[in-house]
């Protein structure tokens, strides 16, 4: 899912930091355990995906909503968690992001008890609620836990670790949702109690991997609890707590808000939608255990690909590797669409792989040259992620209409869109460079 970038700079740091190197290190450390928690804990949505359209009998607009329920979440609750971390401070931010993303897997308890679809729902947001706040104190923290200039090597190795979460996350959560044969529920053969019954039973399986989250946390929870004055009582100072949307008069943001709407909306399509496409008899044939394990190379791909474009981000322009980048999505999903069996696989899992770096770098190109504007213009890029939200909906509503292989041209149209944003900044840059000289 979503990297853990950009949450953090709309607040700026607390003055000092940690009591010193060794306390650094400690709260690196601890903090990395947060990104693939959370990593790890929003991936399974993927994997509800297939078991809650199988069990409510939904077509993929409606199954969809999982992913509009989790997504909006960044959308109401972003400016609400600045307001937390800036009046509590990073550390109890971070204890109520862990509070709050338990309490929305202990809703899945009731949610199964009662076998009801808008109850699942509601536990997602909450969940995403949860997340969002451990975004916005996680990553300043991890930001400020030694030298300003290693700063970025460290942000992208807690990437990887979020990446290594949405990487193990499906293989283990697809053993314990999905069997080998989703089972189909006739709600028009039962009766009302039956059909609740059922849905009941089958639902339980869904609750247990979130439960296990919810202990997870708690113990985090304690962990920083016991922490909690690493980094003092200071309150962060801000610097525009509002977003300013002045700010969007600048093409180069303005664009980039757009670009992070479609780039995480492309990628949420394809995650979510992923099982279902590996099980249609012309992709592969899976059976829903084997397509939720697989869904794990679309999100590996990604993990491997971070390493692999420090490589390259640190030796051509980041405008052109985006755009190719995005032009391979482009290629790949129209290359899966237009074939089938393994073919068809490999390229619509390889798409994770170009993924890799498009949100740091479109996030790191929306904010040049913003100076003292940079915090609002965060925040703005921030509210595109809403993206994931929206644009799977409108891939449902065409696959239900035309099928997987035709909804794939929604995210292609997202892609297609992140490409032009790639060779924008790339030219806007060499105008500047130009104009410098």
């Amino acid at each position: 899912m979503v990297g853990g970038t950009g949450m953090n700079a709309g607040i700026e740091a607390p003055v000092g930091g940690a009591a010193g190197p060794g306390a650094d290190r400690a709260l690196f450390r601890l903090c990395l355990s947060l990104f693939f928690i959370w990593g790890f804990a929003t991936v399974l949505i993927d994997i509800l995906v297939p078991k809650l359209k199988s069990l409510f009998t939904l077509g993929y607009a409606e199954v969809m909503l999982t992913q509009f329920a989790f997504f909006i979440g960044y959308l109401v609750f972003s400016l609400p968690a600045g307001m937390i971390v800036r009046r509590f401070g990073y550390m109890r931010g971070i204890i109520a992001g862990l509070g709050i993303m338990a309490a929305g897997c202990l809703l899945f308890i009731p949610a199964t008890r009662f076998g009801v679809f808008p109850g699942f729902l509601l536990a997602l947001f909450v969940m995403a609620s949860g997340v969002t706040t451990l975004q916005v104190a996680a990553n300043a923290v991890i930001a400020i836990a030694g030298p300003a200039a290693s700063s970025s090597s460290r942000l992208t190795l807690a990437q990887a670790f979020n990446s290594l979460g949405t990487t193990i996350g499906p293989i283990i959560g697809a053993r314990l949702i999905l069997s080998d044969d989703l089972v189909e529920v006739d709600a028009a053969a039962m009766s009302p109690a039956a059909l609740t019954a059922q849905r009941i039973v089958e639902a339980e399986a869904v609750a247990l991997p979130f439960i296990g989250i919810a202990v997870v946390l708690g113990l985090l929870m304690l962990v920083f609890w016991l922490r909690r004055d690493m980094l003092g009582r200071v309150a962060p100072v801000a610097r525009g707590d509002r977003p300013g949307l002045a700010l969007l008069r600048r093409p180069q943001l303005m664009l980039g808000v757009v670009a992070i709407f479609a780039y995480v909306g492309a990628e949420v399509s394809i995650g979510s939608l992923l099982a279902n496409y590996l099980m249609e008899p012309s992709v592969f044939g899976a059976t829903a255990l084997q397509a939720g394990q697989l869904v794990s190379l679309y999100w590996g791909g990604a993990m491997i690909g971070r390493f692999v474009g420090a490589w390259t981000l640190a030796r051509w322009r980041p405008g052109l590797v985006l755009a190719v980048h995005a032009a391979a999505a482009v290629l790949l999903a129209g290359a899966s669409a237009f074939s089938w069996g393994l073919a068809s696989a490999a390229a619509v899992l390889a798409i994770g792989l170009a993924n890799s770096i498009m949100f740091p770098t479109i996030f790191t190109l929306g904010l040049r040259g913003l100076g003292d504007d940079t915090p609002g213009g965060s925040a703005l890029l921030c509210l595109g992620i809403v993206g994931g939200a929206l644009v799977p909906l409108v891939t449902g509503v065409v696959a239900d209409a035309q099928g997987l292989a035709v909804a794939l041209a929604v995210p292609v149209l997202c892609y297609l869109w992140v490409a032009f944003y790639g060779l924008y900044a790339a030219r806007a840059k060499d105008a500047a460079g130009a104009g410098a000289n």
